[in-house]
């Protein structure tokens, strides 16, 4: 009799995170009577945004880090005021591509990771296009362009609190302050369409801002920890 199959080892990989990649960042603008922000915010940050209409959109594909290589789309609503006394932006949604970077990723920062699976294609026609998919069930599709003019960026030239992000997660606070360098090319978002069930509705937004980030290294550091309960 065959011995049953066991699912292989989560990888542990504690902070800090050295990462490699390339992806996109989208600043988007919403309705001031859209509701597509608050969607899915832990109970403990509902009615304490603020007003702001922003949020941000990030595809991410690191090729390389301190749990492998995997995809990764987030979505930030805004800034939201934590424990250590000051506002920080928090990732609300999250989805990666790989189990390690989901249970990493809620260990290390308390980022609300989820899996699902990514299908990503570069350069079809001068476009990026990213699938996401959970169970066979389509939920997300983002089509990005990018022009040849590449810019150097550090993130060491922005100020500290416009950087720091906070997360709450199993009766705790995260807060931590990622640092990367790298370049960075105009861009456009062609298409977001997102399931609402799954994702807040990209088609309630407009891409007032897109940039690919081709090439980037970046560093994940140990989160300041505030036990909540």
């Amino acid at each position: 009799m065959n011995a049953p199959l066991s699912a292989p080892a989560v990888i542990q990989a504690p902070a800090p995170w050295d990462l490699v990649g390339r992806g996109y960042i989208a600043m988007l603008r919403f309705s001031p009577d859209s509701k597509v922000q608050d969607t899915f915010l832990p109970k403990t940050l509902l009615g304490k945004r603020g007003r702001s209409p922003y949020g941000w959109l990030m595809f991410v594909d690191y090729q390389s880090s301190d749990a492998g290589p995997y995809h990764e789309l987030l979505f930030i609503p805004g800034s939201f005021p934590f424990e250590d006394g000051q506002r920080h932006l928090s990732i609300s949604r999250i989805f990666v591509s790989t189990m390690d970077s989901v249970v990493n990723g809620r260990n290390n920062w308390g980022i609300p990771k989820e899996l699902a699976d990514f299908d990503v294609r570069y350069g079809e026609k001068g476009v990026d296009r990213v699938t996401l998919s959970k169970d066979g069930r389509v939920f997300a599709e983002l089509e990005f362009k990018s022009y040849p003019f590449w810019i150097p960026f550090l993130t060491a030239l922005i100020p500290k609190s416009l950087r720091t992000l906070g997360q709450h997660h199993d009766g705790k606070t995260f807060v931590y302050t990622p640092s990367a360098r790298g370049w960075i090319k105009p861009a456009r978002t062609m298409r977001a369409r997102a399931d609402a069930a799954m994702f807040p509705n990209l088609g309630r937004a407009k891409a007032l801002m897109t940039v690919e980030v081709p090439r980037f290294r970046m560093t994940f550091p140990v989160s300041k920890i505030i036990n909540r309960k």
